[in-house]
């Protein structure tokens, strides 16, 4: 029979244990869920029971993994902007023109937006709406200026090279884009087809400006 020494110390050994066993999920497994979850609802209609119960897991595992509903949200937007939402990056970085670039960015949103299987239209865009807490809020639109200000600046460096006319208004141009980006954004959800959303990209892209 052991001695209350030795079940004290069994109870310590134990408890080590216990605190250094490792999470009884996968992080990236979860995470995605709560993007799922964000990409769906939105941010402000998406609470902690909710992404409990899709991340299948409890609130105190979610809290120690993620911190707080925000600090998870912050993280699925990073993750939404290096996956599901890298388009526009790359065909910025990837393509020759900006013509190019808003061309593919426009065509490749026309399918991310209405990809089965996955929520339609733009995370980024979605989450704003109805959002009333003021730093999701600004945080979402300093997200999409950045969007405009990259579309600007390839615009402006191609008025710059001779490849679009000098009188071409960039900014104007760069947020038209966004618009169209965005307006793509809720027609998905509102149920137009891929095939629907790339009319309106070749409406968008006929206005555009030639040396």
């Amino acid at each position: 029979m052991a001695s209350s020494s030795e079940k004290t110390g069994t109870a310590t050994a134990t408890g080590r244990r216990a605190r250094g066993r490792p999470r009884s999920f996968d992080r990236a497994t979860a995470l995605e869920k709560a993007l799922m979850a964000f990409w769906e609802h939105g941010y402000e209609a998406t609470s902690v029971s909710d992404l409990t119960r899709v991340m299948d897991i409890g609130a105190p595992s979610l809290y120690a993994a993620f911190g707080d509903k925000r600090s998870l949200f912050e993280e699925v937007v990073h993750e939404y902007g290096a996956t599901y939402g890298s388009f526009a990056d790359r065909a910025l970085a990837e393509e020759s023109t900006a013509r190019a670039s808003v061309e593919r960015t426009l065509r490749e949103a026309a399918v991310a937006y209405t990809e089965p299987g996955r929520p339609h239209g733009c995370l980024v865009i979605h989450a704003a709406v109805n959002c009333s807490t003021p730093e999701v809020e600004a945080a979402l639109r300093r997200r999409r200026n950045a969007n405009i200000a990259a579309f600007e600046s390839r615009i402006k460096a191609d008025v710059t090279a001779g490849l679009l006319p000098r009188s071409t208004a960039s900014a104007a141009l760069a947020r038209h884009t966004a618009a169209v980006m965005q307006g793509m954004s809720q027609q998905a959800r509102d149920g137009a087809s891929r095939a629907e959303l790339e009319e309106l990209a070749e409406i968008a892209l006929s206005i555009w400006p030639r040396v």
